[in-house]
């Protein structure tokens, strides 16, 4: 890359990952009451990225690749700025979730230029880890096509029944890997939650899977086919990669939390850890689930104070529930937390079903 090139790669990206990681602080802070406050206390991060943003169209089309996914991940970084402000302008939620959904798709766009660029690839990591020289280390490792790396099964992993795959760059299969299964909320897809995980997965060495329901919420009630669905899957994983069989991970927002423990709990499931978020749950779920499952069974709950969708109490309730029917339940009730998905949480919830992953 030239001199040239290079200073427009150094000017653009910067703004970028700063507008996405302010994207990303408002979908954590997303509550009904406060979203106009949470919105202005970012200022304006998209304005830096709108001033260098004519620049990306002056990369050669010898560097097509680069300045396709810069683009990408500018445009649709821009635009869910301008619909967030029009939402606002509605003063309704749906409206508002529904301008930030595509951040995902940005981080898609720009992920596949991590291992070429360090300040790319410290933007998928935690923050808390990016200062990290081994990690860092560790992690600049390309990926190795039909074994490493990004994956869209099931021709797209968006489409009913497909599902997401990473499997960290730096895998080998001289040992087992954590396996997390993570599912959606109501209506959305795999292919966008995936990026709910990987930085944590990618951090600590897990390799993940985010299944799309193959209806347009997961089986909450009547037939279910998500469930021998997610038993093929997991076997499809087991079969090409070494997964660790004491460490299964089944987790899962709002719906998907609440199918966390429908699937979870039911006698032969091949998970050995359930981790709901923002799930509903009533006590009868006990009663229904195989008792020699829960006998012991790791459950780590989590939930919101402000939660405006499932109100905290559901998981005061079923953390008694649980513990009660002899499962070993940990409990993290967020006081900031509203119906959204908490991204901090998913470091302990690897450091409580693997200890010690957080430094590895």
């Amino acid at each position: 890359m030239s001199d040239a090139n290079f200073e427009i790669f150094t000017a653009t990206v910067p703004p970028l990952v700063d507008a996405m990681d302010a994207l990303l602080f408002l979908a954590r802070h997303l509550h009904p009451p406060d979203a106009a406050d949470v919105f202005e206390s970012l200022g304006a991060p998209d304005e830096p990225l709108r001033a260098v943003r004519p620049r990306l169209d002056a990369l050669p089309d010898a560097l097509e690749g680069v300045r396709s996914r810069l683009s990408v991940a500018a445009d649709v970084t821009l635009r869910c700025y301008d619909q967030f402000r029009a939402a606002l302008g509605q003063g309704e939620l749906v409206p508002m979730l529904r301008a930030i959904r595509d951040l995902p798709i940005a981080q898609e766009a720009l992920y596949p230029l991590a291992g070429a660029f360090p300040f790319v690839s410290t933007f998928f990591l935690p923050e808390a880890m990016r200062d990290e020289v081994s990690l860092q280390e560790r992690v600049a490792v390309r990926p190795v096509p039909g074994e490493t790396g990004l994956f869209q099964m099931g021709a797209d992993a968006a489409r009913r029944g497909g599902f997401a795959l990473y499997v960290p760059e730096y895998y080998t299969a001289d040992r087992e890997w954590p396996l997390v299964v993570a599912l959606h909320g109501g209506s959305g897809d795999g292919r966008r939650f995936l990026w709910s995980w990987l930085r944590d997965a990618r951090a600590s060495g897990a390799i993940l899977v985010t299944p799309t329901a193959l209806d347009r919420t997961w089986a909450l009630m009547g037939d279910d086919p998500d469930t021998p669905n997610l038993a093929r899957i997991v076997e499809r994983i087991e079969a090409k990669w070494r997964i660790d069989p004491a460490r299964k991970l089944l987790t899962g927002l709002s719906d998907g939390g609440t199918f966390t423990y429908l699937t979870g709990l039911q006698a032969g499931s091949p998970f050995t850890h359930l981790a709901p978020v923002a799930a509903s749950f009533h006590p009868m779920l006990t009663q229904l689930a195989d008792a020699k499952r829960l006998a012991g069974l790791p459950i780590f709950l989590t939930h919101g104070s402000l939660d405006w969708m499932f109100p905290v109490e559901v998981a005061h309730t079923a953390h008694a529930a649980l513990t009660a029917a002899g499962a070993r339940v940990t409990f993290r009730e967020i006081e900031d937390l509203s119906h959204a998905y908490p991204r901090e949480i998913n470091a302990e919830i690897l450091e409580w079903m693997v200890p010690g992953s957080s430094v590895t």
